[in-house]
C-alpha cells in the first residue's frame, strides 16, 4: 500500500487546455507534449487515460501530459483533426510526431514514443 501511495504522489498533474492559443503556446514552449483528446462520456478514453499517464510517469517523464475535452473545445479538435475519441497526439519540438486514435494499445504507444524520445533526451 505504501508503494501505491508513493506512485500516486509522483503522478503527472493532469493539465487541461481550453483554447487554441493556450495549446499553441504550450507547443512552442515545451520540448515534448502528449495531448489526450477525449470526452467524459467515452468509457474507452476514461479507461485508457490512467494507463497513458502511468506510461509517461514510468518511461517518459520529460513529456508533459495535457487533456482536451472535445465537447468543450471542438475548435481545437477540428484544427488538429481529432474527430475520434480517444485520440493521442505526441509533439516533439512543436511538431506532431505520433498520432493514435480509437483502439490504442499501450505497448504500441510506448514503442512509438521510445525512439524519438531517446533521440531528443538521451
Amino acid at each position: 500500500m505504501v508503494n501505491l501511495t508513493a506512485n500516486l504522489n509522483k503522478m503527472k498533474e493532469i493539465k487541461t487546455i481550453d483554447s487554441l492559443e493556450h495549446l499553441e503556446n504550450i507547443l512552442q514552449e515545451t520540448t515534448a507534449v502528449l495531448i489526450y483528446f477525449s470526452t467524459t462520456s467515452c468509457n474507452v478514453g476514461e479507461a485508457l487515460e490512467p494507463k497513458v499517464i502511468h506510461l509517461l510517469n514510468t518511461y517518459f517523464s520529460k513529456i508533459d501530459f495535457y487533456k482536451i475535452d472535445m465537447n468543450f473545445s471542438p475548435e481545437i479538435a477540428a484544427k488538429y483533426s481529432a474527430f475520434v475519441e480517444p485520440t493521442i497526439l505526441v509533439f516533439f519540438e512543436g511538431k506532431e510526431t505520433i498520432r493514435k486514435s480509437r483502439n490504442i494499445g499501450i505497448f504500441e504507444l510506448q514503442e512509438a514514443i521510445e525512439r524519438p524520445y531517446k533521440l531528443i533526451f538521451e
